[in-house]
This record gives C-alpha cells, sequence and structure tokens, in this order.
C-alpha cells in the first residue's frame, strides 16, 4: 500500500498545511551547537572543509572526516566538543585534522607522517579534477612582486562600525558574503558589497578602548564607517544579508555572520594606521608610493 504524501486526518479529509518556518542562528545566541560544521570549499583548493567555532579566536577549518590519532602528529590533532574546536587531542582514537596542514595549495611540511602525506596527495589529485572539470579555478601563478604591486591594498580583516559599535571582519570587505540560504538550499552568492545601496566610508579614526581597559597610546586606526548609511542598510549589514533576503527575514541562516566585537588591546594585529587604497603602484626607486585616500 502505498501512502500518499499529502498529510491528512483519518476520515481521510485533509489537513491544514502549517506554515514552514525557517532556523535562523542568532548572533549574541550563547549555544554552540547550531553553529558547528558548516559546510565550505577552500579557496586554495576548492576541496571541502568544515568550519567550527574556537574558544576566543576566529574560526578553523578542519578536514571533514576523523583519522587515526596513532597516525597524525600530537601538534596536529584537534578534537571537537559542545561544538568548539580544541587543538589537542581528547584521548580517544580518533582526532580531527586542520585543513592548513594538508592543503595542497600549500608548503608541505617537511616532517609530515606518511599518513598526511597520502591524505594532501589524495587531495591534489581531487583538486586537478575540479580544475579539469571546470568547477574550481585556482589563483593564476605569477611574479609575486609583480603581485604584490597590482594587488590593492586592503585589510585582510577589517573594522566596520556598524550601529556605533566596531566589529572585526573574518575577511576582505569585497569577499564578505550573504549568509542566507537560497532555495536550492545553497548559500546565496551576493556579496555585500555587491549591492547599489549606499556604502560606508572609510575613516581615520582614534584606537580607544572599551569601558574599563586601559587606552591605547595615541593611535589611529582606518575603519568602514557605516553611521553615514540608513538604519535598514546598516541592520542588513549587521545580519549580513544581501538585500533580496534581508527583505525575507524567514529565510534561513546557512553560515555565520563574520563580525566579531572589535577588541583594540586583543585584536591590536589587525589595527591599520593608513586609508586602503585602489591598488600599489611600484615607485621608480624601488618602493611604494604613499597611500591615496578615497
Amino acid at each position: 500500500m502505498r501512502l500518499s504524501p499529502v498529510p491528512r486526518r483519518r476520515d481521510s479529509s485533509l489537513a491544514p498545511a502549517h506554515p514552514r518556518r525557517s532556523l535562523c542562528v542568532d548572533p549574541d545566541s550563547p549555544t554552540r551547537l547550531l553553529r558547528c560544521a558548516q559546510r565550505d570549499r577552500c579557496r586554495e583548493c576548492g576541496n571541502p572543509v568544515e568550519w567550527y567555532q574556537r574558544v576566543r579566536d576566529r574560526p578553523v577549518r578542519l578536514h571533514p572526516q576523523e583519522l587515526s590519532a596513532a597516525a597524525v602528529p600530537a601538534h596536529h590533532r584537534w578534537h571537537v566538543s559542545s561544538g568548539l574546536a580544541y587543538s589537542s587531542g581528547d584521548g580517544s582514537a580518533w582526532c580531527r585534522l586542520p585543513h592548513a596542514s594538508i592543503c595542497p595549495a600549500r608548503n608541505a611540511d617537511t616532517v609530515a607522517a606518511p599518513e598526511l602525506t597520502r591524505l594532501r596527495r589524495a587531495l591534489a589529485v581531487n583538486t586537478r579534477r575540479l580544475v579539469d572539470a571546470g568547477s574550481f579555478t585556482p589563483a593564476a601563478p605569477g611574479d609575486p612582486a609583480s603581485r604584490q604591486s597590482e594587488a590593492p591594498c586592503r585589510p585582510a580583516r577589517p573594522v566596520v562600525q556598524i550601529l556605533f559599535v566596531r566589529y572585526l571582519a573574518a575577511r576582505p570587505l569585497d569577499e564578505i558574503q550573504c549568509v542566507a540560504q537560497t532555495r536550492r538550499r545553497d548559500r546565496c552568492t551576493f556579496r555585500m558589497l555587491a549591492s547599489d545601496g549606499p556604502a560606508g566610508v572609510w575613516r581615520l579614526v582614534p584606537a580607544t578602548a572599551t569601558q574599563g581597559q586601559l587606552a591605547l597610546p595615541a593611535e589611529v586606526m582606518a575603519v568602514y564607517d557605516l553611521s553615514s548609511v540608513p538604519y535598514a542598510e546598516q541592520v542588513r549589514w549587521r545580519t549580513q544579508r544581501c538585500p533580496e533576503h534581508a527583505a525575507t527575514p524567514t529565510a534561513a541562516d546557512l553560515a555565520l555572520t563574520d563580525w566579531e566585537p572589535f577588541d583594540p588591546l586583543v585584536h591590536h594585529a589587525y589595527v591599520h594606521r593608513r586609508l586602503p587604497t585602489r591598488s600599489r603602484r611600484p615607485h621608480p626607486g624601488g618602493g611604494a608610493q604613499k597611500a591615496v585616500r578615497r
């Protein structure tokens, strides 16, 4: 007997279909269980990875499969507990592995274990298959000096001011992607800066500390300020959604937002003391020209 996919009551009458509710991850939620194992692909080699949160650091990319702890060196072992990733073993016979240690697009470790070497070769073969199939396009090789001179001078992790609160982004501004889920259950491919809406302004502001902290000694830093844009636009940036998904609040979140509350003492390494420029032009004397303000 074949059951009908349409929900019915016991008397064979049609049952009312309740509207489907999508699950959204609250950025201020204390739980970490819904934030683990975010699927993604490495931008350098194209192989699948899983994003995991850490205690007081940015998320880490782990290999999707577990490995035997006996075949992995101690300094490469990771484990996941309650949705958080820890850079150590948990005493079990299995462990997780960071993708950076086996990424075929990076330099190989000279003292890597044979198991890691075989896994690295398998990932390199998969990268070649993706390239041949047209599913992945690696970065074009070239002279590192010429790429550095032509590359835009931009912070890798910029400081963004949204609703008068400063946040540290996990990636450059032009790479911040919408976190909403599409109808095909994939992540939205639109970027935050790709919209035609109002944009923020780069400013040099004092690197002041928050309440209860020691003030930094007269430093300035570059901040992408969104205070001049409308409130709805700042909320869209805070929730990290494209204009289409910002108008659809019922769409689910497929990934976490890239914002981390900025602390000038903890994140001192990401403080940039000059405004970013569009590109770096080589100076005739061998150096780089001074930065041009936007």
